[in-house]
């Protein structure tokens, strides 16, 4: 999977939500517009109440929606259409100890929605993982995890390493750790930001698909930067925009980075999957469904 090695999961999705939503955004921040000053206690305080003002108000609004993607029947839909991209099935619960190469320049590729040892976030579930169960099986790998941390190395992982992720993977603490880590950095964050951004359920999964393949990043071709190009172009349904209309947007920026990364990549995912569950008008992402995704078609009835 390809992720930019920038992620951003440690930052709370309240702020990172909130940020997101503030007018002026990257492009029109008043840095440099003035001397620059220390803020005094007051202003600071001032501004972590006015923070978590908005931050209830996010919680409310998130809370008024309907579940969603979050309703555990449309979860299972989702973990099995991601898995049908990345692992060419619908059984996810099969692919905890699923680990390659695959050749994308991020390494070991691992797990239930492929953490990398190339892009930060396989080394943060292993670090967590071993605070909880320090005698694990991977946990004399983590000094070589963080040194490739960033690269394709496979350096002071090889031969050992592939065969410990698929040994630890059996075991029923480390599957839900890999859960855990999937919701955390992709699914909760995705789904919020879809929420406070009007999407329905389909919106919700394209969130929640491009956060898992290019990652909680700011850069043009990570999430967050994504959506702020899709922003510019298109307005959300909580800006009053159409729903149709922005996801048509949003999928059009994804896939121009995917192409502009390495033109030529299979678009399948958003082409015969993604963009056919929109133009039927399956914004609630009902089954039965049916896609092409990597050459092979899958049916959910």
């Amino acid at each position: 999977m390809k992720r930019p090695a920038l992620l951003i999961a440690a930052v709370p999705v309240v702020a990172t939500a909130v940020y997101m939503l503030m007018p002026g955004g990257s492009d029109g921040g008043t840095a440099g517009n003035g001397p620059a000053v220390s803020a005094s206690p007051n202003a600071r305080e001032q501004a972590k109440e006015r923070a978590e003002s908005e931050a209830a108000k996010d919680d409310a609004l998130v809370a008024s929606r309907p579940p969603g993607l979050a309703d555990p029947a449309k979860k299972e839909l989702a973990q099995q259409i991601v898995a049908s991209a990345e692992n060419s099935t619908l059984r996810w619960r099969e692919t905890y100890g699923s680990i390659e190469d695959v050749g994308d320049g991020v390494g070991y590729t691992a797990g239930i929605v492929g953490f990398t040892t190339g892009t930060h976030d396989l080394l943060a579930l292993v670090e967590g993982y071993t605070k909880e169960h320090p005698d694990n099986g991977l946990a004399e790998f983590l000094p070589a995890l963080r040194e490739v941390d960033g690269t394709d190395s496979h350096e002071g992982l090889d031969p050992g390493f592939p065969e410990a992720w698929r040994a630890e993977s059996e075991k029923p603490a480390f599957r839900a750790a890999q859960e855990a880590e999937r919701d955390r950095v992709y699914f909760d964050p995705a789904v919020r930001m879809a929420k406070l951004d009007g999407l329905g359920t389909l919106g919700q999964f394209v969130y929640y698909d491009a956060m898992v393949r290019r990652g909680p990043d700011t850069g043009p071709d990570g999430f967050y930067g994504m959506r702020e190009q899709a922003m510019r172009k298109a307005r959300t349904p909580g800006q009053g925009g159409g729903e149709k209309a922005f996801l048509e947007v949003f999928l059009d920026v994804r896939r121009a980075a995917v192409l502009a990364r390495k033109p030529g990549a299979d678009t399948s995912r958003i082409d015969t999957a993604q963009r056919r569950f929109l133009r039927e008008g399956n914004l609630e992402l009902a089954t039965p469904l049916t896609w092409q995704v990597n050459g092979s078609t899958f049916r959910i009835p």
